[in-house]
């Protein structure tokens, strides 16, 4: 059956429009489906993992990278959970975790799918941890092979550019850096960034799926296209795409499918640079196994 769904415009698009074996990163998980604590107000309505599913099956992706949400806390049974609805072989985490986690903790949600650590400061209410524990515990995933996540403002990036590079492990700045509207390039965040992506274990997450909703909101996401392409013109090699499907800024609503490519598109014009940011680059980074198109063959 040919699936197609109206994009913003009203205008008709078929299903797909991801390439084969493309990665959807990050799946916030506020559904009530693994809603363990937290306020059910802070969840989407009506959200189960077969909602995922279904956005993974209208726009192509086969592998999903799910994040915990600060109404969990550091309840990583929830992204534990999440991981197993949607298939393990598939779909890596992002954890939370208290400065005294235990090193077994660690391992058990190493086994579990997790492969990175997030750290929220830009908002200090959200903070489970906070500056001086960062550099010890990346020292700590670094042993498992995770990245750490960091959702921090560009005025902290360029704040604290000497202990960033002193962390041992892959780090990912989150939301293209968060660098602020008009003058982004010009920000001193953007040079400490460019100088820890020559070191090879630096990525960017270009995320800003809703283009619309975005528009004029105080830290949104319209009219990124210049410092998206900016990111993608230095190193193409370490970015990756994040949809951030669902969101507590769209409680309800869900976002456009065909709009958070039309949107990727914009950010990334070349088919083969997108093909790499949406395929090549999560397997690289969030230890995906290796996935075959149709028209290859595995090795004997």
């Amino acid at each position: 059956m040919d699936v197609s769904y109206p994009n913003s415009s009203g205008a008709r698009r078929p299903a797909g429009v991801a390439p084969e074996g493309a990665c959807d990163a990050h799946m916030h998980i506020y559904d009530r489906r693994f809603a363990l604590h937290g306020s059910p107000d802070a969840m989407v309505d009506k959200a189960t993992a077969d909602d995922y599913r279904l956005l993974q099956q209208r726009i192509g992706t086969q592998r999903t990278v799910v994040v915990q949400p600060r109404v969990h806390g550091t309840d990583n049974s929830v992204t534990l959970a999440a991981i197993r609805a949607l298939g393990a072989e598939n779909t890596r985490g992002i954890a939370v975790v208290r400065p005294d986690v235990s090193d077994a903790e660690l391992e058990r949600l190493h086994a579990g799918g997790i492969r990175g650590i997030r750290f929220t400061l830009y908002a200090q209410a959200n903070a489970v941890t906070n500056f001086s524990m960062v550099e010890p515990l990346a020292q700590r995933v670094h042993a498992l092979g995770w990245h750490v996540q960091l959702h921090w403002g560009a005025d902290q990036i360029a704040a604290h550019a000497e202990l960033l590079a002193r962390l041992p492990c892959t780090i990912v700045f989150d939301h293209l850096a968060r660098l602020p509207l008009p003058d982004a390039l010009s920000h001193p965040a953007f040079d400490v960034v460019s100088r820890l992506r020559e070191n090879g274990r630096t990525w960017v997450k270009l995320s800003g799926p809703y283009l619309d909703s975005k528009a004029g909101a105080a830290g949104g996401y319209a009219d990124t296209t210049s410092i998206a392409q900016a990111w993608v013109r230095q190193a193409p090699e370490r970015v990756v795409w994040g949809s951030d499907w669902p969101h507590p800024t769209e409680p309800v609503a869900k976002p456009d499918d065909a709009a958070l490519f039309d949107l990727l598109s914009q950010w990334v014009p070349d088919a083969a640079t997108r093909h790499r940011v949406l395929v090549g680059n999560p397997a690289l980074l969030y230890d995906f196994p290796e996935m075959t198109t149709k028209t290859e063959k595995p090795e004997k």
